[in-house]
This record gives C-alpha cells, sequence and structure tokens, in this order.
C-alpha cells in the first residue's frame, strides 16, 4: 500500500467507527505511522487538523439526525461522543453557526462535509532538491522538553523551548560545543522517546545544565537550502513523500540551522526513512 492509500485506509477507518472513542494512535496505526505523523501529513494535505475533520464530519452527521430524525439532542450528542450538551452545542456551532435546537426551523442553513478522498494531483513543475545519506550514530548535547502526540501543542512546545535557549544564553554554549558535523544547531524531534531538542552534535563533556542523547545510525532524506521550514515540509508531506519509493522510518525529525542562525536563512531537514517492505 502506497501513502495515498493508506491516508484512504485511514479515513475509512474514522468513517467505520465515527461514533466511536477514535484514539489518533489508532488511526495512524492504519496508515502505518506514527500518530504525530500522521497528524502532521494530514494538516500539511488538507490545511486542517484530524481533530477538526473528525468533528466536521461529526457534527454533519448529527445535523442530518436531528432533521431527519425524532431524536433527542442528548441522544445525539451521547451518539457522537460528546460528554455533556454543552461540550455538543459547542462543537456544533462552531461548524454550523447555530444551536443544535434551531435545526428545525424552516429556512435555517447548516453545512455538509463529505468523507475526504486522497489522491495524487499533478503540480508545478518546481522540483524538491534531496539527497539520501547514512549516518553513523552521533550524540547531541542540549535541552530539551517533552511532547505529546499532538503535532499542534507540540508546535508550542518547540517555540518556547527557543525561547528558552535564546533567553537564557545556551544558543551561544551549544554552538561553542559544536565539534561533529552536521555542524549548526539541531532541532530535533524525537517522537519515540517522547521529546524535542534544541541541541548540538558534539564529543565534549557537557555540565548538569545540560543534557545528551545518542541519535542512532540511519538512513536519511536531507532537504537543503530550506528557507521556510513550514510550507517545505507541507511540500515534503504532500509532494514527496506520498510519491517517493520511502517511508518514514523510527527516529528524530531534525531541522538543522547553520550557526549563524541571524544571518543565514537557509536551513536542512531531515527525515529518516526506509524503503517499504513488500508484502504479497
Amino acid at each position: 500500500m502506497n501513502w495515498i492509500e493508506r491516508l484512504n485506509a485511514a479515513i475509512n477507518y474514522i468513517e467505520d467507527n465515527i461514533t466511536e472513542d477514535l484514539d489518533f494512535s489508532d488511526i495512524a496505526k492504519v496508515a502505518h505511522c506514527s500518530p504525530y505523523h500522521f497528524q502532521r501529513m494530514f494538516i500539511f494535505m488538507t490545511d486542517m487538523s484530524l481533530s477538526s475533520y473528525i468533528r466536521q464530519r461529526r457534527m454533519s452527521l448529527a445535523a442530518t439526525d436531528l432533521r431527519m430524525e425524532d431524536i433527542r439532542i442528548i441522544d445525539v450528542a451521547i451518539k457522537y461522543r460528546y460528554k455533556s450538551p454543552t461540550a455538543f452545542n459547542r462543537a456544533f456551532q462552531s461548524v454550523h453557526g447555530i444551536a443544535p435546537s434551531l435545526i428545525k426551523q424552516d429556512g435555517v442553513y447548516v453545512k455538509s462535509y463529505s468523507p475526504l478522498k486522497f489522491q495524487i494531483s499533478i503540480k508545478g513543475m518546481s522540483g524538491i532538491d534531496y539527497r539520501i545519506e547514512q549516518k553513523k550514530a552521533f550524540r547531541i548535547v542540549g535541552i530539551s522538553a517533552e511532547i505529546t502526540n499532538d503535532c499542534e501543542i507540540n508546535g508550542e512546545i518547540i517555540s518556547q523551548l527557543w525561547q528558552v535557549a535564546k533567553g537564557n544564553g545556551k544558543v551561544d554554549k551549544l554552538i561553542s560545543l559544536n565539534n561533529k558535523q552536521p555542524k549548526g544547531l539541531i532541532e530535533a524531534l524525537h517522537l519515540s522517546q517522547d521529546n524535542c531538542w534544541i541541541s548540538v552534535a558534539s564529543t565534549k563533556e557537557i555540565d548538569d545544565t545540560l543534557e545528551e542523547i545518542v541519535i542512532q545510525a540511519s538512513t536519511w532524506a536531507i532537504f537543503p537550502k530550506v528557507q521556510n521550514v513550514k510550507e517545505f515540509l507541507k511540500r515534503i508531506f504532500s509532494e514527496w513523500l506520498p510519491t517517493s519509493t520511502y517511508e518514514l522510518d523510527v527516529g528524530p525529525e531534525i531541522t538543522l540551522y547553520p550557526s549563524d542562525v541571524l544571518q543565514n536563512k537557509e536551513h536542512e531537514i531531515w527525515l529518516p526513512v526506509k524503503k517499504p517492505m513488500i508484502t504479497t
């Protein structure tokens, strides 16, 4: 199964379980990737979060139920896994702009959202430069923070970690420790260990204000000369990954910033990749 087929399988899973408690980990398993990477790809390909999509689908179905059936609002709320009428009313109004109690009035408009269907589309001829490299294990030193399975929350955590690094002189300290390749500041999102790092590659001793971890030997897809990390990641996940001969492997997602990051705006993105298993 390629990426597009996996994404559509995940959408089918959501539809089949729309009235059940949907766990992002279970959805991601259908797509054969981590919850975080699935959410990232989903956002990049749809411009909405996975939770927003599920809410839109549930509220679209809830509107149909309330209009077509003699059913109480509380029963519809329970059907679509809302724990209170207040929470359901809030979700319903966020999608339709009206309270659910008004839906049967003449002339009232509601929104209908159909299930998504992913497909490969032909885009412009703007190429994506990348290289595949085998890298031995290397040690990074720096500061870290715990992350979650929610990529929107993680974005805030990473931003706060950068503020800490820049505010207390840690960035300059880290740059002075960078005596190994890759050269530059490493932002590493280590999903398997539930943490993110602002760090550098180093063999030097560190004090108790810093931490260390070993990045295991991996195959990396490396994308150079990235100026807008967020927009380029969108292209990677929506254009390159679905059509490449690789899939994401276990390991950190790395953004490599040059040591003179304030003057040099070109970064590198490193993704751990592997050849997909051939199944019969």
